[in-house]
């Protein structure tokens, strides 16, 4: 399988003139976006951040920080307003590790794997029908606790 590699720009919502640009690969196995810890003083300050669990592919639990809020600016695609997850480099240093994007932001940017083509091609429509079922009893409820 090939790699997809998407130019993405993260910027500090609080600071705009705090920004990154890399390559950054694409795994639609992660969730979220992924910087090496080394980077964050290069995005500043942020509103919030929280300590984070991670289980990795080989089922190593690691620590992460996530910080928010971020602009995170796929190119070819609509920006998306999330949070970064910092975290620790191999024992290789800062150069071993990659920026990881992950499906939460493609799906949230509209942002699609094309497997053959190896790239990310627009989605016309955010998916909900997962949300079918949700959004009747959501519904259901507001009616239903409507004063």
């Amino acid at each position: 399988m090939g790699r997809i590699i998407a130019q993405t720009t993260v910027t500090n919502r609080l600071d705009e003139d705090k920004s990154i640009q890399c390559g950054m690969l694409v795994d639609t196995g992660a969730g979220a976006l992924f910087l090496p810890r080394s980077w964050k003083e290069r995005l500043g300050r942020f509103l919030r951040t929280e300590p984070v669990t991670l289980v990795l592919a080989n089922q190593e639990v690691v620590s992460g920080e996530a910080c928010a809020p971020v602009e995170i600016k796929i190119e070819g695609f609509r920006p998306v307003w999330n949070e970064v997850v910092f975290l620790d480099a191999d024992s290789g240093g800062d150069e071993e590790f990659e920026p990881l994007l992950g499906y939460v932001i493609l799906e949230q940017a509209q942002a699609a794997v094309d497997m053959v083509g190896h790239r990310l091609v627009p989605v016309p429509n955010i998916d909900m029908k997962q949300m079918q079922g949700l959004d009747r009893a959501v519904l259901h409820r507001q009616v239903a606790f409507r004063p």
